[in-house]
């Protein structure tokens, strides 16, 4: 149980406006003791559950459709809460087997809002960062329902790399220097300056894809003028050497709580080569690291960044992503992202022992002073992920999958471009599936998750055969 969990008192559950106990849950919307401070701008009051620890009935709309979306929908599950109160849209074919699933446009905050509304929900998850910036968040508490998901103008953390460089000079978060360029000779002029090796990162959405490091000059350029012709602007950053890490913050706006770190696969092939994607596989705990990271970066990263965001009369609520790295100079931050991350949620939250439902909701409601640091599991994780041919340069037609097993205690499968045709599972292109398993230590954890990547059938699917494989290597010296 990592990190050290701390203890509060709890408060009493019993409500003055009903005739009921001390251990029997109210679901009464009406009580002022039940109402808080709006979080974010625009809220209206949000019901905050009085018992900060007790695992209360509560309806939950999860966005998305990927990986991520289905392992926090199984965490949740995992740790209490009652498949029947949990929605997800749009979902995939693997969500569908486990929760109900409406098909939402997700990025749509009029459909969204009228959907939450009319089916009584009492907290919404956003996974992917595209709701978010289109400003899905903003119009859930408008009309009073409890968000997990920062505004629009908060998720610009993630969608604008510049908007970030300038919230960590304010706060004197540590990072690489960087020149922002909105023409392609200045982007040259910028690689000349750091050298090689370069560092090209798009400042917007890029589905993962927007960064590159390379050696080869040509690349670099031309990776630069994809995004410049898209009108997008280009940051060229001075190449950082390093072991990268992937630490989660739970933050309600002033307070942050943290998970546990973990370290994800960006190339497409073993032993890092090829394209960028979205995430290849991930593992979690990180044994490597020094003691003290952890309260390191919250009290020198996590904390000052959600300040800073406060004081610009943005406050962050939701999940911050701090993409960082390990270099010989200290940690510097890479990146924020203003969501979970694809595929580190998979091995974070499968250790996770503490009620995700809660956690999230106090998040929402402006708790997390109040709340415990959440517990894990002294198990290894270890996710897998198998993708789609060509990914991630071309899309495969959509084909059926075979050979998938049930969820097991130690092994179990999220699903993320998948969809259920007449009780046939088909892939959809792109990251397919997630595979994470979890044992007593690294070696039994990978076998255990290659095993049963190695028996799904899907014509034309990869995966890497090196994830955790350094660690596990180490832990067998």
């Amino acid at each position: 149980m990592p990190y050290g969990r701390t203890t509060h008192e709890q408060v009493s559950n019993s409500c003055s406006g009903c005739d009921v106990g001390e251990d029997s849950p109210c679901d009464c919307r009406s009580h002022p003791q039940d109402q808080v401070e709006p979080v974010g701008s625009g809220a209206s009051s949000i019901r905050a559950y009085p018992n900060l620890d007790k695992l209360e009935a509560m309806k939950i709309l999860v966005l998305g459709s990927g990986a991520r979306e289905h392992a926090i929908i199984k965490a949740l599950i995992r740790t209490g809460s009652n498949p029947q109160d949990i929605t997800c849209a749009p979902g995939n074919g693997g969500i569908s087997q486990e929760v109900t699933t409406v098909n939402l446009d997700a990025n749509n905050a009029e459909s969204v809002t009228n959907w939450a509304l009319e089916a009584n929900t009492d907290l919404v998850v956003i996974g992917p960062e595209a709701p978010l910036v289109a400003g899905v968040s903003d119009a859930l508490r408008a009309a009073g329902i409890a968000v997990f998901g920062p505004s629009k103008a908060a998720a610009a953390l993630e969608g604008s790399k510049a908007f970030a460089k300038d919230v960590m000079a304010a706060a004197d978060v540590p990072t690489g220097m960087a020149r922002k360029c909105t023409t392609l000779s200045e982007v040259e002029s910028a690689l000349e300056e750091y050298g090689a090796p370069y560092v090209v990162k798009a400042d917007g959405l890029a589905a993962g894809k927007g960064v590159i490091v390379t050696s080869d000059k040509q690349a670099a350029l031309d990776h630069a003028n994809t995004f410049l012709v898209q009108g997008m602007e280009i940051l060229v950053e001075e190449f950082l050497d390093g072991e990268e890490v992937s630490l989660f913050f739970l933050a309600d706006g002033k307070s942050v709580l943290p998970l546990s770190p973990a370290q994800d696969f960006k190339r497409a092939y073993n032993f890092d080569k090829g394209p960028n994607t979205g995430g290849m596989g991930a593992y979690s705990p990180l044994p490597w690291l020094p003691e003290g990271f952890v309260p390191e970066v919250q009290e020198r990263v996590a904390l000052p960044t959600v300040r800073e965001l406060a004081r610009l009369g943005t406050p962050f609520v939701g999940l911050l992503y701090c993409g960082l790295i390990v270099t010989s100079k200290g940690i510097r931050v890479i990146e924020f992202n203003a969501r979970f991350g694809d595929p580190e949620t998979q091995v974070v939250l499968r250790r996770l022992l503490t009620p995700l439902q809660n956690l999230l909701h106090n998040a929402a409601t402006g708790h997390l002073a109040e709340v415990a640091e959440p517990e894990f599991s002294d198990d290894v994780a270890v996710t897998v992920v198998l993708a789609s041919e060509g990914y991630p340069v071309t899309s495969a037609p959509d084909r059926e999958i075979t050979g998938l097993v049930g969820d097991t205690k130690f092994v179990e499968v999220a699903h993320a471009a998948t969809r259920l045709v007449d009780g046939k599972l088909y892939a959809t292109g792109g990251r397919v599936l997630s595979v994470v398993s979890t044992a007593t230590d690294f070696h039994e954890a990978r076998r255990a998750a290659y095993e049963v990547i190695g028996g799904i059938r899907l014509e034309g699917s990869h995966y890497r055969t090196d994830i955790a494989l350094k660690v596990d290597e180490v832990e067998n010296v």
